[in-house]
């Protein structure tokens, strides 16, 4: 579609990432401690985050899976705020590394699972909303393995425990992976997409990636665009243009602009919430953004 016939969506969500996965970056206050990221959490939805995307770690910074840990990170944000949407992750358990010595066998940082290890949390606390990586690909320095039988049976298992899927779009071929899952059912129809832009070996940070990002989903399907690192903000303003939703976050960036940092997630919100209502468009509250979704109000 030419960029002159998009129109802004009237009401835009954000979503924010409070911490993600990822080495732990250079910041005096990033969050680690289950306290720490319901906190950051909580602190995001007051500034108008309407989508807390939940990931958690251990007490030395590195990833966690526990499930300990997704429930006392989530238990604490839902005894503050139970219109905040939650969507946790299900990305860890995808990522081969391969081995130096045998290039048949995993290496060193191999971290597969099965589904229902990495759906353990999902069954457990049935949030709103969860990702599910369909990507197949070189990232993280190893490849994330995210095949049809993988996915399909994670895409049922997700829907028979109430919780919507949210697609995570990292490279053009997911597009088309995406309708085959619809098409069997392995996705719901009214899932959302989110277009992962800026990784390395994925769909570049540029507006005719977004855009057609946006022109291979379904019409009318509810989506987010974003970028990874310096690119956070400006794919955000191309998503707003393009109809979108946005996401920002310390998992993307912990950065406003170049050398200036974000002092906490709620500062990098009400930088996305200014810069949708510079552009037009209005920040969606979390029950206008769970009607826009078809989540339960």
């Amino acid at each position: 579609m030419p960029f002159w016939r998009a129109r802004l969506a009237e009401k835009v969500f954000i979503t924010c990432a409070v911490t993600g996965s990822s080495p732990v970056p250079d910041h005096p206050d990033f969050p680690i401690s289950c306290e720490r990221v319901a906190q950051e959490a909580l602190d995001a939805a007051e500034a108008g985050a309407s989508i807390i995307h939940l990931h958690v770690r251990h007490a030395n910074g590195q990833p966690s899976q526990e499930l300990e840990h997704y429930r006392k990170a989530v238990g604490l944000i839902r005894e503050k705020n139970n219109e905040v949407i939650l969507n946790v992750t299900t990305g860890p358990g995808c990522t081969w590394m391969q081995s130096e010595e045998d290039p048949a066998v995993c290496g060193p940082g191999t971290l597969m699972f099965t589904a229902e290890r990495r759906l353990e949390h999902i069954l457990d606390l049935k949030p709103e909303m969860c990702t599910l990586d369909i990507c197949t690909m070189n990232l993280w320095g190893g490849v994330a393995i995210n095949l049809d039988p993988m996915i399909t049976r994670m895409g049922h298992m997700i829907q028979d425990a109430g919780v919507l899927p949210e697609i995570e779009c990292f490279e053009a071929g997911d597009f088309v992976f995406a309708d085959d899952l619809m098409a069997k059912g392995a996705l719901p129809g009214n899932a959302p997409y989110s277009f992962v832009l800026g990784t390395k070996y994925g769909l570049p940070a540029t507006p005719e990636a977004m855009m057609y990002s946006k022109n291979q989903i379904p019409r009318g399907a509810r989506w987010t665009g974003f970028g990874v690192s310096r690119h956070s903000y400006p794919m955000a303003a191309q998503a707003v243009l393009l109809g979108g939703n946005v996401r920002v976050g310390f998992e993307d960036t912990i950065y406003l602009r170049h050398g200036r940092k974000a002092n906490n997630n709620a500062e990098l919100v009400r930088w996305g919430a200014e810069l949708i209502e510079h552009l037009g468009a209005d920040v969606a509250s979390p029950g206008e953004t769970r009607a826009l979704l078809g989540l339960p109000t």
